[in-house]
């Protein structure tokens, strides 16, 4: 069976214009095109149109989504919607226990306000992002970035807190003063970057030039960089990538 683009539209929710921007981004291609351009779909494309959808609904952006289904494509249809699955249990016992709380601080301030902090904040992430990390790079690395940063000492908890900022600083300095991204000293600053990133987690050559990728990509990324100007960012991604191509493997 194949379903037109105005029938997936309707029963999905998925605007037609959605829809064929998800074409136009490689994300999710109709199983065939009329001469005319009009698209068709078959359960082949339902299926992943729905594990779109529930990568949306966890708040993973385009670019994230594209990249985990492109690994997820190895697997198996019913193991990847476990996967999800499991990920939207785990959303689920977290919005269920902010409601609780929520409720028992409403409770608490009718009955006079004894309610102690750490119960007014029960059920709030940590890590906003932690889902998105998850279904991106795995649960090893999550979970290994989590390792890490519990074994910090003092002074590794110090340059992970302010070792960016000097970092970006530093590179702010270079591109004024006109200095190309293969400079050795941006090429020093570069190598504080990695040495911070390392506080974290130890990318090889090709994961160094995906996070490059990833900071101008990735709006939230760009803007927290660039703070308004985008120069910075693709500065910082072609001086990293530099840096991978010369020293790592």
């Amino acid at each position: 069976m194949s379903w037109s683009i105005n029938e997936v539209a309707r029963d999905s929710g998925v605007t037609s214009r959605t829809l064929r921007h998800y074409h136009a981004v490689g994300l999710l291609t109709p199983a065939w095109t009329e001469p005319g351009g009009r698209r068709f779909y078959e359960r082949e494309q339902l299926l992943r149109l729905q594990r779109i959808r529930v990568l949306r609904e966890l708040g993973l952006g385009l670019g994230a989504i594209g990249e985990i289904l492109a690994g997820q494509d190895r697997d198996s249809t019913v193991d990847v919607l476990r996967r999800h699955r499991d990920w939207l249990l785990a959303e689920r016992d977290r919005v269920d226990r902010l409601v609780a709380t929520v409720e028992n601080t409403m409770t608490d301030l009718e009955e006079g306000g004894t309610m102690s902090t750490r119960a007014m904040f029960d059920g709030f992430e940590t890590n906003p992002y932690e889902t998105e990390a998850r279904a991106r790079w795995g649960d090893d690395a999550v979970d290994d970035t989590d390792a890490r940063m519990r074994n910090w000492s003092p002074e590794q908890a110090e340059q992970a807190k302010n070792g960016f900022d000097e970092v970006r600083a530093r590179l702010v300095e270079l591109r004024e003063a006109g200095a190309a991204v293969d400079d050795e000293r941006v090429q020093q600053t570069v190598d504080a970057h990695y040495r911070w990133i390392r506080l974290f987690w130890t990318p090889d050559r090709d994961a160094y030039q995906g996070l490059a990728d990833l900071y101008t990509d990735d709006d939230r990324f760009r803007q927290n960089i660039g703070q308004g100007d985008d120069g910075v960012v693709e500065y910082l991604r072609d001086a990293m990538k530099v840096y991978a191509g010369a020293r790592l493997s």
